[in-house]
């Protein structure tokens, strides 16, 4: 974070909050995990059903899994994870395509492409995968030449005591966001959660990934043992994606109510108001 003020009139201070390379990355990281979600559940359509170990087969017991059952004339969708079953028609399971019920495990407007193609899906996957990793790899590197990491998102001691962050958690529940001075940093939740998605999910996605290849497996046996086989690396996969999902969901509402225009000014041009309602 490059500590650059610009004066401006009408009691704006534009703070040089995003550096070049942040900002690349952030929307390389857009396009790839919009491409990677898309065509990762075209993939998933192929068995809509997640296992935990070695094994898992339309005879193995699956702990979350989206099926198609007959009733009377019409299909029904059916979601189960464990021993919950949701009628989750027109959505997972069983959704319209063409104007017609299909057998689908997320609707075909959720996956990359749209008709269910599974080779398809994995051309598309892999290769925005290679681009999302060479991306977090250039971001790596320059966190740790930069000190970009240690200075801007390691939290400092008193920020982890709990009055510190329950004083956070009241503030962002009450849609109070730092302004002036307090918003040339990110809060303590923010480097929280920014650092648990660089350093546990990512990392996990990425891992998991290339567990489910048998290829790969060839080539690196103990990914198997280090994950508790390929069907649990699936799952742990498919739940980690989810996770960034929630992540990136929450990170959009915090921009959309704490300031659309000035939240995307900076990470297009680094540049962020800390003059609004507060001073510098």
């Amino acid at each position: 974070m490059v500590t650059t003020d610009a004066g401006m009139a009408s009691g704006r201070t534009l703070f040089y909050r995003h550096g070049l390379l942040v900002r690349l990355s952030h929307w390389v990281n857009v396009l790839g995990m919009t491409a990677l979600l898309y065509s990762g559940l075209q993939i998933f359509n192929a068995h809509p059903a997640l296992y935990w170990g070695q094994y898992g087969a339309d005879d193995d017991p699956s702990f979350i899994s989206m099926e198609a059952e007959q009733e009377g004339d019409a299909l029904k969708g059916v979601t189960r994870i464990g021993g919950l079953s949701f009628d989750t028609t027109g959505v997972l399971g069983v959704s319209n395509v063409d104007g017609e019920a299909a057998v689908r495990g997320f609707p075909n407007w959720l996956t990359l492409p749209s008709y269910q193609d599974l080779a398809s899906g994995r051309r598309w996957h892999f290769f925005f995968a290679w681009l999302f990793v060479i991306n977090g790899f250039i971001y790596l590197a320059y966190g740790f030449v930069s000190r970009h990491f240690r200075r801007d998102l390691l939290p400092a001691a008193e920020e982890l005591k709990p009055s510190h962050l329950g004083h956070e958690i009241v503030n962002h529940a009450r849609l109070r966001f730092p302004k002036g001075a307090e918003a040339r940093h990110y809060n303590t939740l923010q480097k929280l959660a920014y650092l648990a998605v660089i350093f546990v999910l990512l990392p996990l996605m990425i891992g998991t990934g290339p567990t489910m290849s048998p290829g790969f497996n060839a080539v690196a046996p103990w990914l198997l043992d280090l994950f508790g086989g390929r069907q649990s690396a699936r799952t742990l996969h498919f739940l980690t994606a989810f996770s960034l999902v929630a992540f990136v969901a929450v990170h959009v509402a915090m921009v959309l109510v704490s300031g659309v225009f000035n939240n995307l000014r900076s990470m297009v041009t680094g540049y962020y108001d800390i003059g609004q309602g507060g001073k510098s």
